[in-house]
């Protein structure tokens, strides 16, 4: 029997060889994807977050950050989101020209790890500055 040199084709070994290669392109595209996304839900989380330590800071802002302090509810809750978001704010007086920092912490449990944002910004009181206008 004579053997056909002329034969075109690929071998069992060139095909399993490509199988081989094409699997692990497969895979590793796959892990890639996987990431992006948990990559993309986290970031989400954080720009969720970021906005409501924002939202939190305009309704101090928005109320007078002296009459937020007599209130006494320095820490809190948002609900309605896919999960539970907590907010905790500190303040402190600067001393000069009713002049307060104040810190909103926002933060959240993603798996087993405990995830937080804090903003910090100064914000002025109304004060007890008096201004008489000449009538």
């Amino acid at each position: 029997m004579r053997a056909d040199k002329n034969r075109t084709g690929f071998t069992l070994v060139e095909t399993i060889a490509a199988s081989v290669i094409l699997c692990i392109a497969v895979l590793a595209l796959g892990a890639v994807g996987s990431r992006s996304l948990s990559s993309m839900r986290l970031n989400r989380q954080y720009e969720l977050a970021a906005s409501l330590a924002d939202k939190q800071l305009t309704y101090i802002d928005y109320i007078g950050v002296e009459d937020f302090i007599e209130t006494g509810e320095m820490e809190g809750q948002f609900k309605g989101f896919e999960q539970t978001y907590y907010w905790r704010a500190a303040t402190a007086y600067e001393g000069t020209d009713n002049l307060y920092e104040v810190t909103v912490t926002v933060s959240w449990f993603e798996a087993p790890r405990l995830r937080s944002v804090s903003v910090d910004t100064m914000l002025n009181g109304t004060g007890l500055l008096i201004v008489n206008t000449p009538e």
